[in-house]
Order: C-alpha cells, then sequence, then structure tokens
C-alpha cells in the first residue's frame, strides 16, 4: 500500500472542504450539479474521444496502482538471479528447468523458459526487450489517459464558469439570484483546476513512476539472464545486478 498516495488524497479532500469551510462558503457551496456534468461528465467524454478502448481499459486496470503498486522487491529478484547463476554453474542451463514453473511472473518465466531451452543470448535479450519495450509503451499510454483528463477538466471549468456567467447576465434585472448564480459558476472553475491539479495530473506521475520502477526491475532481469546465458561467472553476475538496486 503506498501510504502517501492515499494521504494525499485524503489531505486533497480535506483542503476543499475546510477551505471552503474556513473562507465562509460552506460544503453547500463546493456541490453544484450543473457544473458536474459540465467539468466531470465533459471531461470523461473528451477522454473517450481522445482515447482507443484498449487504452482506456489498461488506465482503468492500472488505476489502483496509485494507492497499491505491484508489488516488487529488486533484492529478492537479484539474490534469485544469482542463486540461479550458481546453479547453472554447478548443473548447467538445464538444472533451471525446475525454477520455470515457479516464476509467477510471465516476464520472468518466460525469460528463464528461453534460458533452459538453450537460445542464443543476444535472442533472449532481443525478444525480452520486445516484451519489455511494448508493455512500457502500452502502460505509459494508459497513464497517459489521466494527464489528459487532467488537461481537459480546467479548460471545461472556464466554459462552465461562462455559462454559469451568461445565466448570471440573463438575470440582471433580478439582483437577488445575481450573488447564487456569480457563486454557481465559479464552482465550475474550482470543479476543473482542482481536480486536474488535485486528482487527475498526480495520479498520472504517480503511474509514470511505478512504470518507471517495473521497467528498471525488468531490465535488471533481462541483464541477469543475459550474463547467465554467456557463463558469468556469479559473483561479477552480483556486482553487475548491484548498480538496479539503488
Amino acid at each position: 500500500m503506498d501510504i502517501l498516495s492515499l494521504l494525499g488524497i485524503l489531505l486533497a479532500l480535506a483542503a476543499l472542504v475546510g477551505g471552503s469551510i474556513l473562507k465562509g462558503a460552506g460544503i453547500g457551496s463546493l456541490w453544484s450539479s450543473a457544473a458536474f456534468v459540465i467539468v466531470i461528465v465533459g471531461t470523461i467524454a473528451a477522454i473517450f474521444v481522445h482515447t482507443p478502448p484498449s487504452v482506456f481499459k489498461r488506465a482503468l486496470n492500472i488505476l489502483i496502482w496509485v494507492v497499491k503498486p505491484p508489488p516488487s522487491d529488486r533484492q529478492v529478484v537479484a539474490s534469485r538471479i544469482v542463486e540461479w547463476s550458481n546453479t547453472a554453474r554447478r548443473q548447467g542451463l538445464l538444472g533451471l528447468e525446475v525454477h520455470v514453473n515457479e516464476q509467477h511472473d510471465p516476464f520472468l518465466k518466460k525469460g528463464l523458459q528461453m534460458l533452459v531451452d538453450g537460445v542464443e543470448p543476444e535472442s533472449i535479450r532481443r525478444m525480452l526487450e520486445i516484451d519489455l519495450e511494448g508493455q512500457e509503451h502500452h502502460d505509459l499510454a494508459a497513464a497517459k489517459v489521466f494527464e489528459g483528463m487532467g488537461i481537459y477538466a480546467p479548460t471545461l471549468g472556464i466554459i462552465g464558469a461562462v455559462f454559469g456567467l451568461i445565466a448570471v447576465m440573463k438575470n440582471l434585472g433580478d439582483p437577488s439570484k445575481l450573488g447564487h448564480g456569480i457563486a454557481a459558476a465559479f464552482t465550475a472553475t474550482i470543479y476543473g483546476i482542482a481536480s486536474a491539479n488535485l486528482f487527475f495530473l498526480p495520479m498520472a506521475a504517480k503511474l509514470k513512476a511505478v512504470i518507471a520502477s517495473r521497467t528498471g526491475e525488468r531490465e535488471m532481469v533481462v541483464e541477469g539472464l543475459i550474463a547467465i546465458a554467456q557463463g558469468e561467472n556469479p559473483r561479477n553476475i552480483e556486482a553487475k545486478l548491484a548498480g538496479f538496486l539503488h
């Protein structure tokens, strides 16, 4: 669980509600059905047009990574690779076959299977890097869905504010409606700017960081498996992988 992300979301909500109360606007001023439809529904509509279905589906799947990133322990993975290198040195590459089905990560399992099958090191590298680049590209495109929402939301907030001011202008003859109308107009601006800067853009940045971390770990796996395939000394492999642990 990413405590910082969870705490950040709670603080963002507290800042909006608390700020509204401290400024004397009250909690009720934060709700406007018209602003919600224009800004939130409008942002979702824009991102539907912006995003291919497969990318949007992936974005929904990885959204949980904001508060619960996929499990990762580079130290454990590095130690496992060094252990495999010792096994390969003593028993040969076929000695690693018993470990293939123990792997839950499809990427690691595929690489280890190719190692056992005696695939040439450069072929292993090429195939794993194609998988790695493809997955990274797909995940980054999914993260950019939230980045796109962070771009569209403020603009739609301005549109909502303009609609609100148009309604105010139509009621200039009734001063009793002016204050409420202007307040409602600015609520749309709050929806747009707050949703973008407190939620959508930070979520996109956090997802990109998680994706970069996963990519770094898999790059370590590639280097480790290639080193085993090339018959490098386990101590040299351990020293090489140490550079990925920082």
